[in-house]
C-alpha cells in the first residue's frame, strides 16, 4: 500500500492564491472606479468659468452665443446649459419674472424660447439650440434678478437635451467671432448714444443696468427687442 503522503496546498499554490486576490482586488476597485457618481457637467462648467470684458459687457470663454444675446454651453454628451448674456440683463436691468417653458417642451433655435418681464413690459427672448427641455432653473424662477448678479453660473435658465449637438453649436457664435461680435452691438450703443444725452455710464465708466429704459424711456421695449432680434 502506497504511503500517505501530506501536501501542504497553501505553500505550493500560496502564489496562485495571492495573484488571483490580487486581481480580485484590482477588479473591485475598477468596478466602483466605473460606477461612482460622476461630477456633474454643470459644476464642472461652473468651476472652469472664465470671463473676458468687451467694452462694457462681459463675455464668458468658451461658451457659444446666439446674436440674439443668449448664450449656450455643453455640459456632457447630448445636453446644453443655456441663458442670457451680459448684455441682454444690462439692457432690461431686473426682471419682476421671467416665464421658462417647462420640462417637456421642445425649443426651436432662434425661435421664441421664454419672456422675461420688466415692469409692465413682456419682453421675448430667443433660444440659442434646438431640443428638449430637461431642467429649470427653479432659483431664477423664485429670483429672478439672479440673471443679472450671474448671468453665466447661478443665473443659467434651462438645459436643454439636443441630438444635433454640433449643428447647434456650429449656429453660435464662439471665442473671436463672440468678442467681434459683442464689440460690434457696442458699436451700435455707442451710435445710439451720440445722438442722445441721456447718461447711460456711471462713475467708473459702467453702464447703468437697464440702459434701455435711459435711452428710450418710453419705448425701452421696442430698442430692447430691436437688439434681442425679436422686433419683427
Amino acid at each position: 500500500m502506497d504511503s500517505f503522503h501530506y501536501v501542504d496546498l497553501f505553500a505550493t499554490k500560496g502564489i496562485e492564491y495571492i495573484l488571483i486576490l490580487g486581481f480580485l482586488a484590482v477588479l473591485v476597485w475598477y468596478w466602483r472606479y466605473l460606477n461612482k457618481p460622476v461630477v456633474s457637467g454643470a459644476k464642472a462648467v461652473r468651476e472652469k468659468i472664465k470671463t473676458t470684458m468687451v467694452d462694457w459687457f462681459v463675455l464668458a470663454n468658451d461658451f457659444y452665443y446666439h446674436p440674439g444675446h443668449t448664450w449656450a454651453v455643453p455640459e456632457q454628451e447630448g445636453v446644453l446649459r443655456v441663458g442670457v448674456d451680459d448684455f441682454a440683463q444690462k439692457l432690461v436691468g431686473k426682471p419682476s419674472a421671467i416665464e421658462l417653458p417647462t420640462v417637456g417642451e421642445h425649443l426651436v433655435q432662434g425661435d421664441v424660447g421664454w419672456k422675461m418681464k420688466v415692469d409692465s413690459k413682456t419682453i421675448d427672448v430667443l433660444s440659442p439650440a434646438n431640443g428638449e427641455v430637461i431642467a429649470v432653473n427653479e432659483r431664477v424662477l423664485q429670483s429672478p434678478n439672479l440673471i443679472n448678479e450671474d448671468p453665466y453660473k447661478n443665473g443659467w435658465l434651462l438645459k436643454i437635451k439636443t441630438p444635433q449637438m454640433k449643428a447647434n453649436l456650429k449656429n453660435l457664435l464662439n471665442g473671436n467671432m463672440a468678442r467681434a461680435w459683442m464689440e460690434y452691438t457696442t458699436h451700435q450703443i455707442s451710435r445710439t448714444l451720440s445722438n442722445d444725452t441721456v447718461p447711460v455710464l456711471q462713475d467708473g465708466g459702467k453702464i447703468v443696468p437697464g440702459f434701455a429704459k435711459e435711452i428710450e424711456p418710453q419705448n425701452w421695449d421696442k430698442l430692447a427687442r430691436h437688439f434681442l432680434l425679436t422686433d419683427d
